[in-house]
């Protein structure tokens, strides 16, 4: 995190889920607590739901998009679309995407890199090639915990800071050490207070499956984990 400015209008809730019902009882929420930034999610979406979510995106209340997660099927020409109609944003991507950057060509300085939690760092895993990480904050804990290979690729980084320009946030079990996409108690965002300040960055998205109203409660609680750190 460049500084702790504003640290509310780092915090993004997310659009997330799978299905159709999933994306549009989200974009309910948005219009009604009138959302104009938001997190985008779109990993598990195939093609024509993606079409649909684009469609729907057009007509929503929604401005600004600083992150969203891409997939490795989508074309340029939906990168392109994403990256014109919301400036340029952060598009996040999985260690495995890195097969498919030649199509991706001309938009490489807006992917950020998630790391995985196996344990294993494919080689073909080049971080010089694309804008740098987005850090999984509860992947970053899973791997610290294991002292993984994914967190000492992460933190030989560490003095660098361009490259920890995004997060994504999920909540965390210490008692399986795992990640917690459907979180069930805000203490499950605890582990935030355990980390190092280099990861944070200026963009940080809320990744659970949670509706944006419990999303929107759950972000009132990291804002004072990360007031109360950043204050230090």
């Amino acid at each position: 995190m460049k500084n702790n400015n504003k640290i509310a209008d780092k915090v993004l809730v997310g659009i997330t889920g799978k299905t159709n019902k999933d994306w549009k009882e989200k974009f309910k929420e948005i219009e009604k607590f009138k959302i104009t930034r938001t997190a985008l999610f779109l990993e598990l979406f195939k093609k024509k739901q993606r079409e649909e979510i684009y469609k729907a995106l057009l007509k929503s209340s929604i401005k600004k998009i600083p992150l969203i997660h891409i997939r490795n099927d989508m074309s340029r020409s939906e990168l392109k679309f994403l990256c014109e109609k919301y400036n340029n944003p952060c598009l996040t991507i999985h260690e495995n995407s890195f097969r498919y950057l030649k199509k991706w060509s001309g938009y490489y300085q807006n992917l950020f890199l998630e790391m995985n939690t196996d344990n294993f760092v494919s080689r073909r895993t080049k971080l010089r090639k694309i804008g740098g990480f987005c850090v999984d904050l509860a992947h970053f804990k899973v791997a610290e915990e294991k002292w993984s290979e994914e967190f000492e690729y992460t933190i030989r980084r560490r003095k660098n800071p361009k490259h920890f320009d995004c997060n994504h946030l999920s909540g965390y079990s210490y008692e399986k050490n795992t990640d917690v996409h459907s979180v069930k108690n805000k203490n499950e965002f605890d582990y935030v207070k355990t980390l190092p300040r280099f990861v944070f960055s200026n963009v940080i998205a809320i990744e659970v499956y949670n509706s944006i109203k419990e999303q929107l409660k759950f972000r009132k609680y990291i804002l004072r984990i990360l007031n109360k750190k950043f204050d230090k």
